[in-house]
């Protein structure tokens, strides 16, 4: 189901008013993803002094094709989910800086001061932090080297380059599952490679991809290196029981082995565990006092956006009772 009038004009954030340095906000939203839009809509609603921090809207969610488990949607493109979210967090008029990422956050005079890479300074009197994740590296030779010229991360930007071509995707979960979906509708021939035995990715979209005529699922081998001459031109893999390397042609390969915490900003404050993960309680609360964490770079099991956009809503509303209870607003 596709909303043709919706469109994500970030360009539009241009035109909204921009976060004061000068002003100490009720609450600062970092991030821009389902937990975060989600955290900013529900702290709107209580009429507090919030501004938004984020380097885009939508996050990974735009780097996703279709999603079947949105309650309201039995299918919506994600972009347009994700444009949906937006349109609504804008109805409100917040301040908002866009396209700026954030260095470092510290406790500062009873409060939290949040540095910008260009040098920006923001006060809040309670954080949200809501970065999310990004892609985990595969770190092999040729990865980087060929990155934008063959090597990939993102099927919903670049498989519409790979009609008809041979593609490797590495990884065994649902988002190596759904990249073969999104190249098995450009007619692409397709490898999967999994690393570990068993693949991970829910039945469903392995019968969809198992029953596509062109695709081969080679399970517990390894990517070794990516080849090429300006462009990528094969992959080396290897059998990981019986130890056989072998070069296969493909012009594609699309890295999907999961997602690292961008919990970088944090990382000298507040409690991580062992995969950087910010710890939070049940109300969101980190071991901070007045700092929440929602979403995909919490201790939150399940990254789905539902359960992002659910804990977003939960951290701005302990935000804005700990505002209350402080008599800070």
């Amino acid at each position: 189901m596709e909303f043709p009038g919706i469109i994500l004009d970030t360009a539009s954030f241009s035109r909204q008013k921009q976060p004061d340095t000068g002003t100490t906000y009720d609450l600062l939203i970092i991030g821009g993803g389902a937990a975060a839009m989600s955290g900013a809509v529900y702290a709107a609603r209580k009429m507090i002094n919030l501004a938004i921090l984020t380097i885009d809207f939508g996050g990974l969610i735009n780097e996703t094709s279709e999603i079947e488990n949105y309650l309201g949607f039995q299918n919506i493109n994600a972009p347009d989910l994700a444009a949906r979210f937006e349109e609504q967090v804008k109805s409100f008029g917040l301040p908002v800086s866009l396209g700026k990422a954030v260095k470092e956050i510290r406790e500062k005079d009873r409060a939290f001061e949040v540095l910008m890479e260009d040098g920006a300074r923001y006060t809040g009197k309670t954080v949200l932090f809501a970065t999310g994740e990004r892609h985990r590296e595969l770190t092999v030779p040729g990865e980087k080297e060929f990155r934008g010229k063959g090597v990939s991360y993102c099927a919903t930007c670049d498989a519409p380059l790979y009609k008809n071509k041979k593609v490797l995707i590495v990884g065994g979960g649902n988002s190596a599952f759904t990249t073969a979906l999104d190249l098995m509708r450009v007619n692409a021939d397709i490898t999967i490679v999994n690393f570990v035995k068993g693949w991970q990715a829910d039945a469903t979209l392995q019968q969809r991809i198992k029953a596509y005529g062109k695709a081969v699922l080679l399970d517990y081998h390894e990517v070794l290196r990516i080849d090429g001459k300006g462009v990528v031109e094969s992959a080396v893999i290897r059998q990981r029981d019986s130890e056989t390397e072998k070069g296969i042609p493909v012009e594609g390969v699309f890295i999907e082995i999961g997602l690292l915490p961008n919990s970088g900003p944090v990382k000298d404050l507040v409690e991580l565990n062992k995969m950087g993960e910010v710890v939070i309680d049940c109300v969101c609360r980190t071991n901070i006092a007045g700092l929440f964490s929602a979403g995909d770079v919490t201790t939150v099991p399940y990254k789905q956006i539902v359960i992002s956009a659910g804990e977003g809503a939960k951290a701005a509303l302990a935000a804005c009772d700990l505002l209350i209870e402080s008599s800070q607003i």
